[in-house]
């Protein structure tokens, strides 16, 4: 039995201000839950090929006591947060005959988050956005702060928008039916929140052996996570200031991930790679102390996570130049004073360039 049987928080962001929800089992009531923010007529479900098959009918059946309910699927994957995906996905809310006035269901992981709520912020002008997210990484992270966005060849999340959701429902019992490899995922931006923010979230990770131990306190680490991006977030909306902080290890991983067409490293697995390789620079140089990156190697090697791609910073260069937080033609690069004490450092590609490989 859990200790408390659900956890809630709310982003203050004035007009953009919503409620989170976080208990095992809170599919079953998202009836009760939407209904607190919408008395509309139709939902349309965003999902992927797999979630859908573990989740879609659960929702739906739980939903359609209220409302009129359709779906529309994407095949699994980062290759799916494609522009020209995007045609066939308003397609079927124009032949659903969405409106303004409807709700569209992100059920997902961080793909899924990503497409549908930029769908909801364009179709129509904005369509009100739930976010039902079901990775530990969109757990933690990216269902919620109002980040959506697409991908170019170019780069991941070139084409984007700041849009918020109405509410997010997070139910960690989806987390039962995910592949090893994304509980990893996962792990690798809760290790990111205690590296920038809270030592003692970053004691206690260390405390368990491994991911099964943790599962136990599940619901208190999404939470802890999620507080700490509700408190940067709420005092930068638009990632020019303390928002900046929660793209730890990012400069590199987006490059990482782009240059292996998102096939080799997920994006938890590319942020560990990124935290690691980007603090040794930084030890290197003096901005971070000598032995930190040696920390956060030894946690992710603990969770499953990669810590070195091999890859020559030359081969990551353009990526990282086009990087959406360089701020006039600076690199606005995450560094750690200590674990738990992050800072923006303004730099130029000279200081990665200067490593030959990472």
């Amino acid at each position: 039995m859990d200790i408390f049987p659900y956890f809630s928080c709310n982003y203050q962001l004035k007009e953009n201000s919503y409620p989170i929800y976080i208990e095992k089992g809170i599919l079953n009531q998202a009836d009760k839950y939407i209904k607190e923010i919408y008395q509309g007529n139709k939902i349309m479900i965003i999902s992927d090929d797999q979630v859908y098959h573990y989740y879609g009918d659960l929702l739906t059946n739980v939903l359609n006591k209220e409302y009129i309910v359709e779906h529309v699927t994407v095949p699994h994957g980062e290759q799916s947060k494609r522009f020209d995906i995007l045609p066939s996905l308003y397609k079927a809310l124009l032949d659903f005959k969405l409106t303004r006035t409807d709700l569209i269901i992100a059920l997902g992981g961080g793909v899924i988050g990503d497409l549908a709520g930029f769908v909801a912020a364009t179709f129509l002008r904005g369509v009100k956005l739930v976010q039902i997210p079901t990775s530990l990484l969109a757990q933690v992270d990216s269902s919620v702060g109002g980040k959506v966005a697409v991908d170019l060849p170019e780069g991941k999340n070139l084409v984007g928008a700041f849009y918020h959701p109405r509410m997010v429902l997070i139910d960690p019992n989806t987390l039962k039916t995910l592949p090893e490899r994304f509980i990893n995922d996962g792990m690798g931006e809760v290790i990111k929140y205690g590296c920038i923010k809270d030592k003692s979230l970053f004691d206690k990770l260390n405390s368990y052996d491994n991911f099964e131990q943790l599962y136990m306190d599940i619901d208190e680490i999404i939470y802890r996570c999620i507080g700490i991006k509700r408190d940067v977030v709420e005092r930068d909306q638009f990632d020019f200031g303390d928002r900046l902080l929660l793209n730890f290890g990012h400069t590199l991983a987006h490059a990482i991930e782009q240059y292996y067409h998102y096939e080799k490293y997920s994006h938890g697995e590319a942020v560990a790679i990124g935290m690691v390789q980007l603090t040794k620079i930084a030890e290197e140089n003096d901005l971070s102390p000598v032995g930190t990156s040696d920390i956060i190697k030894e946690i992710c090697i603990k969770y499953n996570l990669p810590v070195y791609s091999g890859l020559k910073t030359t081969d990551l260069l353009e990526a990282i130049s086009l990087d959406k937080k360089n701020i006039n033609k600076k690199l606005s690069l995450v560094l750690l004073k200590e674990i738990g004490d992050s800072y923006v450092y303004q730099s130029n590609l000279s200081l990665i360039q200067a490593k030959d490989r990472v």
